[in-house]
């Protein structure tokens, strides 16, 4: 796998716009990472990638690879979730995981924005505006906290 991000464009599309190849090349990287890599067997086809106003951001080597990864999901009463957060284990410190969650950010900043990060990620997000709402809790055995970002005001 190449490491270097094809001009570390961030693409975004709705699960309907996606081409099959990518799509599957996403879901690759989230098993890689999230089940084999972090050893946690779990239903990571959940059902949500394929709601309608699911909208998919990732950014491709230039071989074709996916190298980094995050999904916004629309929950019913407004509020949008950011998960799925990856990098693929070769690409981890070139920054692509903070170009993803920017991207993600700009375009529901509008809006509250939640996600369950694991705790050793929750400076990261903080460094977005995220505030940790709850306690710590174990999901799959990885320790993981509850955080929010309150939506820009236009003025």
């Amino acid at each position: 796998m190449t490491l270097q991000p094809l001009a570390a464009a961030v693409h975004r599309a709705y699960t309907a716009d996606l081409d099959a190849g990518d799509f599957y090349r996403m879901l690759r990287l989230r098993v890689d990472v999230f089940v084999v890599e972090q050893e946690c067997p779990y239903p990571e086809l959940d059902g949500r990638d394929l709601e309608p106003t699911t909208r998919h951001f990732w950014i491709d080597s230039a071989d074709g690879h996916v190298l980094g990864y995050l999904r916004l999901l629309e929950d019913p009463d407004g509020t949008y979730r950011i998960g799925r957060v990856c990098t693929a284990k070769a690409a981890r410190g070139l920054g692509l995981a903070r170009k993803l969650m920017n991207a993600a950010v700009a375009e529901a900043q509008h809006s509250p924005v939640v996600l369950a990060a694991q705790t050793y990620a929750k400076e990261f997000y903080r460094s977005f505006g995220f505030q940790e709402v709850g306690d710590e809790y174990l999901e799959d055995g990885i320790p993981h906290v509850n955080m929010r970002r309150e939506p820009r005001i236009s003025r």
